[in-house]
């Protein structure tokens, strides 16, 4: 077979890529450290499968939910004590780079990563345990707002000086220099009370005309309740007034205007998570009973949720509904090309119409701030909202006046809009920041409420984590410009475009800025070190400081070898596939070696970067399965992130195609580049790693010879419909997608060893999706499989034991048929 060739650039980035110690020794002069701490090359001991099972502890234990002080002079974070589960919170002090624990009784006073500020930045506000903290920035004075058992959140500065939160569903705000606290809203998820009614109907009629205690009692009760209202709206010392929704209804999100005179919130029917018969079957308890576990709804039960939209004027307590048909398309037949494919394979006509589609707020899984934002002074608020077929997602602001929406953005894809990147915001000049993937990647867009949007960043790489300065010109954000998988952070200056790069860093990062804007936080790792925090100037290119160091001896002993990241081109596009690649020494000596391809879980998630991969245990395991002369490849197969709209939707009503062509180009890669014996690869992985395994060894038998399917989905109907609605739409819609994407439907192709590990207490993915397909296997009469079960571990295993027993078997299985 004739080797396929790399792209000059693909070529450039590998000869980069692939020489660890030199990539190693760039970083130790930048942060001062000596190259074993960062590369590891230099360590002696050998991996082995009990170390690399072992408890997460071993590796140091790093630090974790890191955040700003209020005054920008410390950083806080977590650490997880050694032996429990236990954490403790540590402060460090930017200046001398001095870390101590902080004690229990000192928790409330060092602030909180959701800590906002007031308007003059002279406040900073907090909430520690349910209750409210507000420190003078000028003196360091700390005052406690409440006191009590109750939940708060959602905490504000208003525009007069106030701090508001909610409490449940009511809105507070205390005065800081009164102390008196008013209760500015009440929302009630039930019907309004009116004045006692009238007598109707022939029998009470005549007994208010002929009773004269009956008629009474009914004037007093109408006296009494037209005097309250009189009160409420004459006297402004009264509690407010109640805002009434409706009964079986449930508020997904309210947000209160920065002057305290209005909410915008989404109102939705009242719904469980699961029905009554969505259990699972937990073996191993404490009492030796066997309990029936609640778990969520499969995605062919779940039914649209539609929401509705509501301005609540908190003077009038006046509710009015934001109508949704002023969006562009939001009747549209979306999947009316679906709905008319699975017809006709049926033998039936579809015939498309228009009619509402359910719409409800939009819900990132990459930030955690509310779909509803307010200006600064409240005289505007934005709205992100999506339709629950997932097709298109609206950019809106509210006209008050009218009591409507204005579409500001419509963004509509074809397969599904992504669950990240739907950041925005409000930058200077009533102007939105927002992000948007319309190009096929993520990049950062700026509308002004009247005129287009113009684009600010441009190219094939996403920004992610978009932060506004405090006087809204500028936004900081983290991209991939220079590789897939390698982030930096940048700054673009929202009125010239102008982007500057803070950082040159060759890993993978995370920042936060301080509040003066005058630092970044840096959370940086690399292949081989786990990540620790860092501080820098608000800079370009300015040096690292590094704040914390927790990686243990026995890591930085441990003789490990930072994969290569490659290009593996693709014959089913122009972009290549980037994968890490794991060579034993001599690799091209003797004969020709054994190989494995790991399938990184979650289907969109980047594995092939260059930082310190989640997948830790893996990269253990493949540094000892190095260790035993294997080759070994992890690839970014199509859907993964990081590379883009196109990659990502790749898999739209195919789940399980695109990707397994992309092992096989990994495979025919291997053959002609790694010396690598076509009949002795194997494929293991878990999660969407597990379905590709199944995939892989029914659909095309003849690629792998082993492989083993760890908590794998083994049909897409008993999965979530978050995550699975995107992809292939709902079975009732589009079984097509389904048949085609299940392994379930292709088990008779199996031909080579497959081992089945499954957790029996995953509430992600069903213990009763591998017993599905085991019982299939078993009725095409097919031997060549076994299973592991694992009885007290959910989806992410909890004890080094099961770890062990785990990939002891995968191991087994590889050492044994390759």
């Amino acid at each position: 077979m004739k080797k396929l060739q790399y792209s000059a650039i693909a070529l450039a980035l590998t000869a980069i890529l692939s020489t660890p110690p030199v990539f190693a020794e760039r970083e130790a002069d930048r942060f001062n450290l000596q190259t074993q701490q960062i590369q590891g090359q230099s360590g002696t001991v050998a991996m082995t499968i009990e170390q690399a099972m072992a408890h997460q502890d071993w590796l140091g234990r790093q630090p974790e939910l890191a955040y700003w002080s209020a005054d920008s002079q410390s950083l806080i974070y977590q650490r997880k004590q050694a032996g429990n589960e236990l954490r403790d919170w540590h402060q460090v002090r930017i200046e001398n780079g001095q870390s101590t624990q902080v004690a229990l009784n000192d928790l409330d006073d060092v602030g909180a990563a959701e800590q906002v500020f007031s308007a003059d930045r002279k406040f900073a506000g907090w909430i520690f345990e349910g209750n409210v903290f507000v420190k003078s920035l000028s003196d360091g004075k700390i005052s406690q707002l409440t006191r009590s058992n109750d939940n708060r959140m959602a905490l504000q500065f208003l525009n007069d000086g106030r701090v508001a939160w909610r409490q449940g569903w009511d809105f507070y705000a205390v005065d800081l220099n009164s102390g008196l606290q008013v209760q500015l809203a009440s929302l009630k998820l039930e019907d309004a009370p009116t004045a006692p009614a009238a007598p109707q109907g022939y029998l009470a009629e005549e007994q208010h005309k002929l009773i004269k205690f009956v008629a009474l009692e009914h004037k007093n009760s109408v006296d009494l309740y037209q005097q309250q209202e009189a009160l409420r709206k004459a006297n402004n010392t009264v509690a407010v007034a109640p805002v009434y929704l409706g009964k079986d209804k449930q508020i997904s999100d309210a947000a209160l205007s920065p002057d305290g005179s209005k909410l915008v919130l989404a109102l939705g029917a009242k719904t469980r998570w699961n029905d009554e018969r969505d259990i699972m079957p937990n073996y191993i308890t404490g009492n030796g009973d066997i309990a029936a576990q609640p778990v969520r709804r499969r995605v062919n039960d779940q039914k649209p949720e539609p929401e509705q939209f509501f301005l609540v004027d908190l003077v009038t307590a006046e509710a009015k509904e934001l109508k949704q048909d002023v969006l562009s398309g939001f009747d549209e037949d979306v999947l009316a090309s679906v709905k008319a494919e699975n017809a006709k394979r049926d033998g039936k006509t579809y015939k498309s119409e228009k009619k509402p589609r359910a719409i409800t707020l939009i819900n990132d899984w990459s930030w955690d701030q509310s779909a509803i934002r307010w200006n600064a002074d409240g005289s505007q608020v934005a709205l992100m909202l999506k339709a629950w077929d997932n097709k298109d997602r609206w950019l809106t602001t509210v006209d008050f006046k009218k009591a409507g929406f204005v579409e500001q953005h419509r963004l509509h894809d074809e397969a599904w809009i992504n669950y990240d990147f739907n950041n925005f915001g409000w930058a200077y000049d009533n102007q939105l920041y927002f992000l948007s993937e319309q190009s096929g990647y993520s990049h950062l867009y700026l509308k002004p409420l009247k005129g287009e949007a113009k684009k600010l960043t441009s190219g094939s790489f996403e920004v992610s984590q978009p932060v506004l300065s405090k006087d809204r010109r500028s936004v900081y954000y983290r991209a991939n410009v220079q590789h897939p998988g390698i982030y930096n952070v940048y700054k673009v200056a929202l009125d010239s475009g102008k982007t500057t790069a803070l950082t040159q860093l060759s890993g993978n990062l995370t920042f936060k800025l301080s509040p003066d804007e005058q630092k970044l936080l840096v959370r940086y790792s690399t292949s081989l070190l786990p990540e620790e925090l860092y501080v820098m100037e608000n800079q370009p290119s300015a040096p690292l400081k590094r704040l914390t160091y927790t990686v243990s001896k026995e890591l930085q002993n441990m003789a490990l070898q930072a994969p290569q990241v490659v290009a593996v081109p693709s014959s089913h596009g122009k972009a290549p596939v980037y994968a890490k690649l794991y060579l034993p020494k001599d690799y091209k000596q003797g004969e020709k070696r054994r190989a494995v391809i790991f399938n990184h879980g979650a289907g969109y998630l980047q594995n092939s970067d260059l930082g310190w991969s989640s997948y830790f245990r893996e990269f253990f395991f493949h540094n000892l399965l190095t260790q035993k002369g294997y080759v070994v490849l992890d690839m970014d197969y199509r859907a993964s992130k990081g590379y883009g709209r196109d990659w990502r939707t790749a898999i739209y009503r195919q789940m399980g195609t695109p990707e397994i062509e992309d092992l096989a180009d990994g495979v025919n890669w291997l053959v002609d580049n790694a010396h690598v014996d076509r009949a002795r690869i194997g494929t293991y992985g878990g999660s969407y790693g597990g379905f590709m395994t199944f995939m892989a060894m029914f659909k095309q038998p003849e690629l792998f010879k082993a492989g083993s399917a760890l908590r794998p989905v083994g049909d897409w109907a008993y999965y979530n419909h978050p995550y699975t609605a995107n992809i292939l739409n709902t079975p009732d819609v589009d079984p097509i997608a389904y048949e085609r994407s299940s392994p379930i439907y292709f088990t008779e192709g199996l031909k080579g060893q497959l081992l089945i590990n499954s957790p029996m207490v995953d509430d992600n993915v069903f213990f009763q999706d591998s017993v599905r397909i085991v019982q299939r296997l078993i009725e095409h009469e097919i031997n060549s499989f076994e299973t592991a079960i694992f009885p007290v571990e959910p989806h992410g295993f909890r004890q080094p034991s099961s770890w062990l027993d785990e990939y002891r078997r995968i191991e087994k299985l590889f050492d044994r048929t390759l």
